[in-house]
C-alpha cells in the first residue's frame, strides 16, 4: 500500500515549478485578528488598573488574587496573539516592493512587536494604547497596499 502510494508520487516527478508572492493564498491575511487581540490587551490593562481588593480578609484577598492572575494571564496571552498576528503580516504578507510605498514598514512592525512585549511585562495603559495606535497604522498600511480604504473599527 505504501509502496503503491510512493510509486504514484514518483511518477509525477519532477513537479512543475509554481510561484506565489505570499506563503498563503491571497485573501487569508487580515489585520483584524491583531486588532481584536490588541483591544483585549487594552481592556485587561484597564481592568487591572481598576482592580482592588474588597477587603483585607482572607476571602477578599483570595478573590482579588484570583481575578488579578486571570486578568494578567489573559493580557499576556492576547499580547502574544497580537505579536504573532503582526509578525505573520510582516514576514508573510508584506514584501520588499512594499518598502517604496511604506518606507517605515519595518520600523512600524518592529516597534509594534516591542509594544506587545512591553504590554506583557507591565500594567501600563499608555503602552496598551500605543499598541492600539500601532495596530491601526498597520491596518491602514495593509488595506492601502490592497488599494482599499477599509475603515478602522473597534469593539469598544
Amino acid at each position: 500500500m505504501l509502496s503503491d502510494s510512493l510509486t504514484s508520487i514518483l511518477r509525477k516527478l519532477p513537479a512543475k515549478s509554481v510561484h506565489a508572492h505570499c506563503d498563503g493564498p491571497c485573501g487569508v491575511y487580515d489585520p483584524a485578528s491583531a486588532r481584536v487581540a490588541a483591544e483585549a490587551v487594552l481592556s485587561m490593562t484597564k481592568k487591572l488598573i481598576a482592580l482592588s481588593p474588597a477587603g483585607n480578609d482572607q476571602a477578599s484577598m483570595s478573590a482579588y488574587n484570583n481575578t488579578f492572575s486571570r486578568f494578567v494571564a489573559i493580557k499576556e496571552e492576547e499580547s502574544q496573539k497580537t505579536k504573532k498576528e503582526l509578525l505573520i503580516l510582516w514576514t508573510d504578507y508584506f514584501k520588499p516592493e512594499h518598502l517604496s510605498t511604506y518606507p517605515d514598514l519595518h520600523d512600524t512592525f518592529w516597534k509594534a512587536a516591542k509594544l506587545c512585549s512591553a504590554c506583557k511585562v507591565s500594567i501600563d495603559q499608555s503602552k496598551a494604547e500605543e499598541l492600539i495606535t500601532a495596530v491601526e497604522k498597520i491596518h491602514s498600511m495593509f488595506w492601502s497596499s490592497k488599494g482599499r480604504d477599509d475603515k478602522w473599527v473597534t469593539a469598544s
